[in-house]
């Protein structure tokens, strides 16, 4: 099967969306999310955030995220993060799959991303699809916005994140507290799952993203 061709203008915006994330250190949570505890710090972990391809090369970013401890529970809990909850690569991959298999079969979609420079096995490629359906029905959690670019479904966080790299690019200081904006602080979905939150119908090609409060 031929790959599919992607507009050079498409794979730009992605890979930059996704690139201008490389580096950044999260080390920001007010409370400890077990027990509303006060914390101190704990260390920071190096976390994988993408695998880019180059020229057959695939080229792994990388953030940092700090980790405390809880002064009540000993909890040991991470900083607010572009990652949702139980999962080891950066929410915007997961929402670039699950907005491309809206209107693309999911056995088809890792080839679209790898067409934009980004690599993501099929296995783990359904993984995050099937998880997505079943985490929304039992949670009604995880929406993800869609804009419809040069024909296909891509997420308003990948969108997002390229007008941050256009702004750095002008010489505009981006912090970690942007880049969890306008991502909606997926890892605040941790809490949602924990109090719940407002029922919503399952409208699969306009879905919805709650927006996360941030605690």
């Amino acid at each position: 099967m031929k790959p599919p061709k992607i507009p050079p203008l498409l794979s730009d915006i992605v890979q930059a969306g996704i690139s201008v994330c490389d580096g950044f250190t999260f080390a920001e949570l007010p409370s400890c999310p077990a027990c509303g505890g006060s914390l101190s710090g704990y260390d920071i972990k190096k976390k994988q955030f993408a695998h880019l391809l180059a020229e057959d090369a695939k080229k792994t970013l990388y953030v940092n995220v700090k980790r405390f401890q809880c002064r009540s529970c000993q909890r040991i809990c991470y900083a607010d993060e572009p990652f949702y909850p139980d999962t080891r690569i950066g929410s915007v991959i997961i929402d670039l799959c699950i907005a491309l298999s809206l209107t693309i079969p999911v056995n088809r979609v890792p080839a679209y991303l790898a067409a934009m420079g980004i690599h993501v096995t099929r296995s783990s490629c359904r993984l995050y699809v099937q998880n997505n359906s079943s985490y929304y029905v039992r949670t009604n959690v995880h929406y993800v916005e869609t804009n419809n670019l040069f024909g296909l479904h891509l997420p308003h966080s990948i969108l997002s994140l390229s007008s941050l790299a256009a702004r750095s690019l002008e010489g505009e200081c981006i912090k970690g507290s942007d880049i969890l904006a306008v991502c909606s602080f997926p890892s605040a979905q941790r809490t949602a799952m924990t109090h719940g939150v407002p029922s919503k119908p399952w409208e699969p090609w306009d879905i919805k993203k709650e927006q996360a409060d941030r605690r």
